[in-house]
This record gives C-alpha cells, sequence and structure tokens, in this order.
C-alpha cells in the first residue's frame, strides 16, 4: 500500500491544478512556466556550487560538489516539462541533491522550449551540449538521466549517438520518459483518472507544438519507433498511475527485445516522475537508489 505522505503528496498534486492545466488544448504552456527557475538560489543548491554557460541556445548550470575529489564523471540532467517548460524546483532540488550526495559533477541543461522552438532545434542543442561534454569527459564517464521530455530527450540522444557512431554514455537513468508522441495507445484512457498531474489533452497539445514538420511517430519525437540495439545499461523509473505507462511497458519490451541490459523499477501506484516528488516516502527510496546507481558507475 502507498504511504501516507504519498496521499499527501498526490492530494497537493491535485490542488494545485496541474491535472487542469494539463486537460486543456491548447495547453496554457504560460501557467506552467510560472514555477520555472533559470538560476538556482543558494538554498536550492545545498552546498554545492554552480557555473553556468550557453551551448547553441541551452542554458548549462554546473554543479559542482562541495568536496569535488573526482571530476572524471559527469551527469548530464536534461529535465521535463512537457517541451513547454521547465527545469522547475523539483528538478533542481533533486539534482542538488545527487550531485552532494554522490560527489558526481553534474549539468541541468535548459534547453529551448515549444511552441518557440521545435524539436528539430531541441534535439539539435541536446547534440550539442553532449559534443560539448566529450570535449572534457570521456564517453563512459558520462551518465545521462532525464525525467518526462528529458527522458525522451536522452533516449533519442542515445538512438542518434549509436547511429553517427559516437561515444556512448556509460549508462541512462530514465525517469518516466515519455517512449510514444503519439498518444495513441488505448490503454492510456484507462490511467488517465489515476494521474493527479498529466492528461492526455494537454500532453497531445505540447507534442503537437513541438513536432514541427514532423510526424508524431517519427523516431526524433517517440524513440519507441527507432532502435535500442547497441544502447548502454538503462535504469528505466515507472509508475502505474503515470498516462506514460503503458507506452513505458511496451519501450521496456521493446529494449529487452534488442538486448539491452534494462533494470526496471515499478512504482505501484505511482504518479508520473514519482522519484522527484518532496516528502514522500517512495520517491525518497527511489532517490536513494539512484544515488546508489551514480556512486556504483563512479567506483
Amino acid at each position: 500500500m502507498p504511504s501516507l505522505s504519498y496521499y499527501i503528496v498526490t492530494t497537493v498534486l491535485r490542488l494545485k491544478g496541474l491535472k487542469k492545466i494539463f486537460s486543456q488544448d491548447p495547453i496554457p504552456y504560460e501557467k506552467l512556466r510560472k514555477e520555472d527557475i533559470r538560476k538556482p538560489s543558494k538554498r536550492m543548491l545545498k552546498g554545492n556550487t554552480s557555473t553556468q554557460f550557453m551551448v547553441l541556445s541551452t542554458l548549462v548550470t554546473a554543479l559542482v560538489p562541495p568536496k569535488n575529489e573526482n571530476d572524471q564523471f559527469l551527469l548530464l540532467y536534461c529535465p521535463g516539462g512537457a517541451f513547454v517548460s521547465g527545469p522547475n524546483l523539483l528538478s533542481w532540488d533533486s539534482l542538488a541533491r545527487l550531485v552532494k550526495n554522490t560527489g558526481i559533477t553534474a549539468w541541468m541543461l535548459d534547453y529551448p522550449k515549444a511552441p518557440e522552438s521545435k524539436i528539430l532545434e531541441t534535439t539539435q542543442n541536446i547534440d550539442a551540449v553532449y559534443a560539448k561534454a566529450l570535449e572534457k569527459y570521456h564517453g563512459s564517464n558520462i551518465i545521462l538521466m532525464g525525467d518526462s521530455a528529458g527522458g525522451n530527450l536522452i533516449l533519442t540522444l542515445t538512438q542518434r549517438l549509436i547511429e553517427k557512431k559516437l561515444p556512448l554514455p556509460k549508462r541512462l537513468i530514465a525517469i518516466c520518459p515519455a517512449f510514444d508522441g503519439s498518444l495513441t495507445n488505448p490503454e492510456i484512457d484507462k490511467v488517465d483518472p489515476y494521474d493527479c498531474i498529466l492528461s492526455k489533452k494537454g500532453v497531445q497539445s505540447a507534442k503537437k507544438m513541438c513536432q514541427g514538420n514532423l510526424k508524431l511517430e517519427d523516431p526524433m519525437m517517440s524513440p519507441i519507433y527507432g532502435s535500442f540495439k547497441g544502447f548502454p545499461p538503462v535504469d528505466l523509473f515507472m509508475g502505474e498511475y503515470d498516462i506514460l505507462y503503458p507506452d513505458q511497458k511496451l519501450g521496456r519490451d521493446k529494449m529487452k527485445a534488442e538486448g539491452v541490459d534494462v533494470s526496471v523499477i515499478i512504482g505501484e501506484k505511482m504518479p508520473h516522475i514519482w522519484p522527484l516528488l518532496p516528502f514522500m516516502k517512495e520517491a525518497i527510496k527511489s532517490l536513494n537508489e539512484i544515488e546508489q546507481i551514480i556512486l556504483q558507475q563512479m567506483n
């Protein structure tokens, strides 16, 4: 059974009206952007230090731990936000904690968003940031992490790296990623009433805002229509009460069928991006697991 903290957090999320925002077409992305944070406060950094620099149109914030004893490893983080917003407090809080507790350096990517930017510009920026990272770090010392739309971006990035025969990251940590931009899976409608954050109508609207001239089934938008052959190991966090869960199950199965070493963590009755939610017992446990994953890669 979910914890008491789960019921408190999910109730607060419903009261905040996120579900209402994601139930509209067109999605009122300006409301989501009110939660965006481009520069973290000292309190958000949790004792880490930060510097910022631009790569194309992406603002990269480098978070460095208090004791920067091992600068050989990099955690490259693509936050979610339905391709129209972010990063927000949940993104900064989770990443700052991971940096402080593991000692890894991390880059937070504030990449171009829709509707002003389309997916081809966004992915071009993600590619450029990864190329910048390779100037200092070996691919085998880079961990990609992303949630929701950010999880989508690290999956499609890896597909392009394999296609171009470029150095691959050591591991992917995908938190409730979007595998299929078309959202045509009939199981989604069954999950929608239980998701306290997302709704199909708003997510579809956001996807259309960023697709440009591409089809929603294009692998650039929907990694499930591309190949996962040759992928590095993947840690896949999924929540049963997430409308993206049905497609995540299909993505998981395709990864396994194509030989990917995928470790699956399923949150029973958990909502979208549950490992990043504050105060929730289940989220704290999963973030501890992510810490251990990072520490294992650094050893």
